[in-house]
């Protein structure tokens, strides 16, 4: 004979909670690869070595770093989202009223989408290729006479 639990609602509510800490799992990491773009950013401005490219790196620069941001904004919203949904359903749980609600899963989807979108220039840009040697007369100039 197997015990039944203390609240018959026990396996939805426990499913609320893992669904939740999916969201924050999700959350966590697009914080995580926003910090690591605006890093990336950071990385190509120290890693550049001529003059030519200062406008590319300074438009991946700006690029990364606007996206990294977006990311963590994004992360720290779903957060919130997540909070609000996982108090939502365990009110419908306990008033046996659970509705599904798919417009959460495309407002994300489409965010996630859109600032994926928005990382493939900086991809792109960072393979572009190498500048122009300088003229044998100007490396002449630089050395000491």
């Amino acid at each position: 004979m197997t015990k039944s639990p203390k609240n018959p609602r026990q396996r939805e509510h426990q499913a609320n909670e893992r669904t939740f800490l999916a969201w924050l799992r999700t959350s966590i990491s697009l914080i995580g690869f926003g910090l690591a773009i605006a890093r990336f950013g950071l990385f190509l401005q120290q890693s550049q070595t001529n003059n030519s490219s200062n406008v590319l790196q300074a438009t991946l620069l700006f690029d990364s770093h606007l996206l990294g941001l977006s990311l963590i904004v994004i992360g720290i919203i779903i957060v919130a989202l997540a909070g609000f949904r996982y108090n939502q359903v365990y009110w419908q749980i306990e008033r046996l009223s659970y509705r599904p609600n798919r417009f959460l899963i495309w407002i994300v989807t489409g965010l996630i989408m859109l600032l994926g979108t928005l990382s493939l220039p900086i991809v792109w840009g960072g393979k572009k290729s190498p500048p122009k040697a300088k003229p044998a007369t100007q490396v002449l100039r630089i050395l000491p006479k």
